[in-house]
């Protein structure tokens, strides 16, 4: 065998043994994307997982269908979408509850477990409680809940995000309530609106119907400044804690999926971010569009990944 021969021999054996997914990778994608999305229909990742799927439909040209996997504090969804194929045919989200649930023991995957693609949200968190008790300022709540230390129910994830600022908003007011564990947002506000717990700590936009029915009393705003929402409704700085409840959410595909895919997704999901109609319908029901690239987005989860391991040990 010549050496040409034998170049060509080895050059085309090389070429067959390419992943099947790094030769598609031009083609990407041919087919619908599933999007697990690993909290319950109607809380804030489940309504803007589907505006951003709804928007990457029309920058990919495929379908883009939500699949609902609740359970465990989101770990449930996560675990399935770690073990999908890497072939960019499955795509996630994740926000800070995932690295509290990593470092309080709830489950092994952290968000170095997938490959993060771009945040593309985040939400803006407020302190509520049922209109049941008679409560119109946080003063009013602070100071029944002092009178009593754990006689109050306060709903929460456990072990996951609502959990910690449960802990960081006791302990900034030296309160103390009894903890009730719900899986997702929607639990928690029908819960409170029904009065099986006194207080929670949720995005305004899941509770506006709440809100707007008279269920629930808004007594202050977790965020850096008033809702435009509800401009008579102070912010937890402007009544003297230094508290801010923030949720990001990011979208993250399975580890090893090919470069050439993820370099795709991060476009197209940029130009969803940057997209007016894509920041009018976050908007719209409570959020705010915030994109990071990769790779600044990996610096943030490293960052945030610190932060909650120091802090982990408040969830005991």
């Amino acid at each position: 065998m010549t050496f040409k021969t034998l170049f060509t021999v080895s050059a085309l054996s090389a070429a067959l043994a390419l992943p099947t997914f790094a030769m598609a990778a031009n083609d990407y994608p041919e087919r619908p994307i599933e999007f697990i999305v690993p909290w319950g229909p109607g809380g804030a990742s489940d309504l803007m997982m589907r505006l951003v799927g709804r928007h990457m439909e029309k920058e990919l040209g495929q379908p883009v269908p939500i699949i609902n996997m609740p359970g465990a504090s989101g770990t449930v969804g996560l675990r399935e979408a770690s073990r999908r194929s890497p072939d960019g045919y499955s795509i996630s989200q994740i926000h800070e509850g995932l690295l509290i649930a990593h470092h309080s023991g709830v489950t092994e995957l952290n968000w170095d477990s997938f490959e993060p693609i771009a945040m593309m949200t985040s939400d803006n968190s407020v302190i509520m409680v049922s209109a049941d008790s008679g409560w119109e300022t946080l003063d009013d709540m602070l100071e029944a809940v002092q009178a009593e230390p754990g006689k109050y129910r306060l709903g929460v994830t456990l072990g996951g995000i609502p959990h910690l600022w449960a802990v960081q908003f006791e302990q900034a007011t030296d309160t103390q309530f009894g903890y009730v564990g719900y899986e997702g947002t929607g639990e928690r506000l029908r819960a409170l609106a029904g009065g099986h717990i006194t207080m929670t700590i949720e995005d305004y936009q899941s509770a506006k119907a709440f809100v707007e029915n008279g269920d629930v009393n808004v007594l202050a705003a977790a965020t850096e400044e008033r809702l435009e929402e509800m401009p008579d409704v102070p912010t937890l700085h402007e009544l003297g804690y230094d508290l801010e409840f923030l949720v990001t959410r990011g979208i993250v595909v399975p580890k090893d999926t090919p470069e050439a895919i993820i370099e795709r997704l991060e476009s197209a999901l940029e130009s969803v971010a940057q997209s007016e109609d894509f920041k009018t319908d976050i908007v719209n029901i409570g959020g705010t569009a915030r994109f990071m690239n990769r790779a600044d987005y990996i610096d943030y989860l490293e960052r945030n990944d610190q932060f909650i391991e120091e802090n982990a040990h408040l969830l005991d």
